[in-house]
């Protein structure tokens, strides 16, 4: 894997961006144009990046929730790769820039990509995605430390220093490993530690202390509802495996299973971790965008790694359940001056019912404030903010035991004050978002067992090991008003 590009810009609140790093590699673009033929896009000059990053992002004009060049449901955004359009719609496009935000500070950089450009390759298929990811969440460490907010002279030393730790762990545009953590003398000029094992670049010390192992998996579901027979739900599952392994010796081993339930769906897409040192191919095969032949490696998944010292993803993948784990159905009629709701959510039965926090949000765009607010719920608690034209459906830790909870009412709108705005939600588009999490669940059934995490040190570690259900993105639309619908399927 090489990098074309890198750069790392700043941006204040109302102000335009400003490139603080940037570093090219010619050697990588003359293979990028080689690749690519007559295809090739050029890297534009620095100049031109803070603006077209920002737009991308979302930083631009805060107050326009909606620009067609970037939110048109005919792009299909694959996060966390970006698109810039160096001329406008139509016009040439740089893919895929990876970027991560952290503060005031954006890093970014442009894998090079080893396949035609057209037609794009999947991004679970570009090994440069993790590993350019991998890149910047270690220069992210190195810039910005543990507090993620360093002092303005603090940093401007950081970024002076990034020239020669980028000879070290990126030379020619080719990572070999992550940056040390912030502040850290780089390996070169650091005193070697006793023993045999030779320091690696990308780790600057050694852990001493108490032995622990952290493996956290957390899966994160999205969901579209539209609850009509001529709009098909759609939702997809994806997780991740957060490490943090204090554990002494310069490169110790550790191997991390992931195992499934006897019928539970193979792991696709599956992304590790540069650190990871073996690896059966038959894992990485299975693919969400190919046809499931039901031939998938379904388990179980070993891991074997030497940890860097800073916390880390391990791996990501995506999973294919049956059904999403809240059903739900949202009715909105419109009268004189007010609008009758019924909103009815029904929890699957695979799904424990026993949430951290559970809560409905039902927004009114392009409305006069509300004024009375006649609305019932059968569970949980109901809190109105009458200047965000906003309902928010506390149902709590437990849906009832029937597994099904209603909100049902009129709200009224009075006065002449205007509420919010969003553009897709004109006439009787809504939505009811959906924000939960379940502890100790995942919908895949993937889990790690404590006693199947292996540890090959001086001394034996303590071994924690957590799994969680979250929502991302889960919308319940009106079913009798107008909904956004996207030709493509939900992407990564």
């Amino acid at each position: 894997m090489s990098v074309r590009a890198l750069w790392v810009v700043s941006h204040e609140k109302g102000e335009s961006g400003k490139v603080r790093f940037s570093r090219r590699f010619p050697t990588v673009e003359f293979r990028a144009k080689s690749l690519a033929g007559t295809q090739y896009v050029a890297v534009p000059e620095d100049r031109v990046i803070p603006q077209l990053l920002l737009t991308e992002l979302g930083l631009v004009d805060p107050d326009k929730s909606y620009v067609e060049a970037r939110d048109d449901c005919a792009r299909q955004h694959r996060s966390p790769a970006v698109e810039l359009r160096l001329d406008g719609p139509g016009g040439r496009t740089l893919w895929p820039v990876l970027t991560v935000t952290q503060g005031v500070l954006i890093l970014a950089c442009l894998p090079l990509v080893e396949a035609p450009p057209v037609p794009r390759p999947p991004l679970p298929s570009l090994a440069s995605v993790s590993q350019g990811l991998a890149l910047l969440s270690g220069l992210q460490d190195f810039l910005c430390g543990p507090g993620g907010k360093p002092e303005s002279d603090v940093l401007a030393s950081r970024l002076a220093a990034l020239p020669s730790v980028l000879l070290q762990v990126c030379p020619l545009g080719r990572p070999l490993d992550t940056p040390p953590p912030a502040g850290s003398v780089p390996a070169s000029v650091a005193p070697s530690p006793g023993g045999a094992q030779k320091q690696p670049a990308w780790k600057a010390g050694v852990h001493r202390g108490r032995a622990v192992v952290s493996v956290a998996l957390t899966e994160k579901v999205r969901s579209m509802q539209y609850s009509k027979n001529s709009q098909q739900d759609i939702w997809d599952v994806y997780g991740m495996v957060m490490c943090k392994c204090e554990v002494e010796g310069v490169l110790p081993n550790v191997i991390v299973t992931l195992t499934l339930p006897h019928n539970g769906s193979p792991l696709q897409d599956i992304l590790v971790h540069p650190c990871v040192t073996s690896l059966d191919a038959s894992l990485l095969t299975a693919c969400s965008v190919d046809e499931n032949d039901g031939s998938a490696f379904s388990g179980p998944y070993k891991f074997p790694f030497s940890p860097p010292l800073e916390l880390f993803r391990l791996c990501s993948y995506t999973s294919q359940v049956p059904v999403p784990p809240i059903l739900g159905s949202y009715k909105l009629k419109a009268e004189e001056n007010h609008l009758k709701v019924n909103v009815v959510l029904k929890l699957h039965e695979s799904v424990k019912n026993s949430f951290e926090y559970c809560d409905a949000h039902i927004p009114f765009f392009n409305q006069n404030l509300m004024g009375s607010v006649e609305v019932k719920v059968s569970s949980g608690q109901l809190e109105v903010s009458k200047e965000k034209n906003l309902l928010v459906w506390v149902l709590g830790q437990k849906f009832p035991k029937s597994r099904e909870a209603t909100l049902e009412g009129t709200v009224h709108f009075s006065g002449t004050v205007a509420g919010p705005t969003d553009p897709l939600c004109s006439g009787l588009t809504a939505y009811a978002k959906l924000h939960f999490r379940v502890p100790d669940l995942t919908l895949s059934g993937c889990c790690v067992d404590q006693h199947s995490v292996q540890v090959y040190s001086s001394a034996k570690p303590r071994i924690v090991t957590t799994r969680e259900l979250v929502s991302s993105e889960y919308y319940i639309w009106n079913s009798t008003g107008d909904t956004p619908v996207s030709s493509g399927l939900m992407v990564l």
